[in-house]
């Protein structure tokens, strides 16, 4: 059982999405908007927002896809991957999950620092948002597969990546061209495939998972969180 709540927030469009919210526990170090998979804010996803609330983070997980498909949940079959590619990469715009993004961030900025993480389209989001947002204190963004498409681009806060090394859909030649762009941004690969992070998928490695939360958890921590 996770333990947030899902509410509503208006966002920049004037459009109503559903927010996935979770209190820190203990004392707070800061805000932390944790952007989902191409599947939806998913059990997953509200877990990975639980533990990063129980780091003392206060969480908020946007549903990117509610003005398409309110409530969007799919599971891995290939017809669900259909079902949310057609969603991310059809009829939901990129630009509204980066103004989104912003919307959080808006929101949590006057209690602290906040800081952006997410996973396949939302370790994407998360690289745009570095780059395109304001009011970020650090970006730790996983296996993002359009990061290479937004490469020229400059993120201007503090920013790490997390891919695996045997993701098919994310080749090596794509990671490394983002490195020699970005020597400054810390990019670690591991040896896993694309979804490493997920318990529900069959890529799940549990040894990179733990590696790459604690390197997040670093870098927001040396960033004021």
């Amino acid at each position: 059982m996770t333990r947030g709540t899902m509410t509503k927030m208006t966002m920049s469009d004037g459009a109503e999405i559903g927010v996935y919210r979770v209190e820190p526990k203990g004392a707070r170090r800061g805000g932390l908007v944790l952007i989902q998979e191409i599947f939806g804010v998913t059990e997953h996803i509200r877990e990975c927002c639980d533990a990063y609330a129980d780091e003392g983070y206060e969480v908020l997980g946007p549903s990117l896809y509610d003005r398409e498909a309110p409530g969007f949940q799919v599971g891995y079959s290939p017809e669900d991957v259909q079902k949310a590619i057609k969603i991310a990469r059809g009829e939901h715009p990129f630009d509204l999950s980066i103004a989104d993004s912003q919307s959080c961030i808006d929101a949590l900025k006057a209690k602290g620092k906040v800081f952006i993480t997410g996973y396949c389209y939302g370790g994407s989001v998360t690289w745009a948002a570095a780059c395109k947002c304001d009011g970020l204190a650090a970006a730790s963004g996983f296996y993002g597969g359009n990061i290479a498409q937004m490469a020229e681009w400059q993120p201007k806060c503090p920013t790490i990546l997390h891919f695996g090394r045997h993701d098919h859909g994310i080749p090596m030649e794509q990671v490394e061209r983002v490195q020699k762009l970005h020597p400054d941004v810390k990019v670690y690969v591991y040896d896993a495939g694309h979804g490493f992070n997920s318990d529900r998928r069959t890529d799940y490695n549990a040894e990179a998972a733990k590696l790459a939360k604690q390197r997040t958890l670093e870098l927001f921590r040396a960033n004021g969180g």
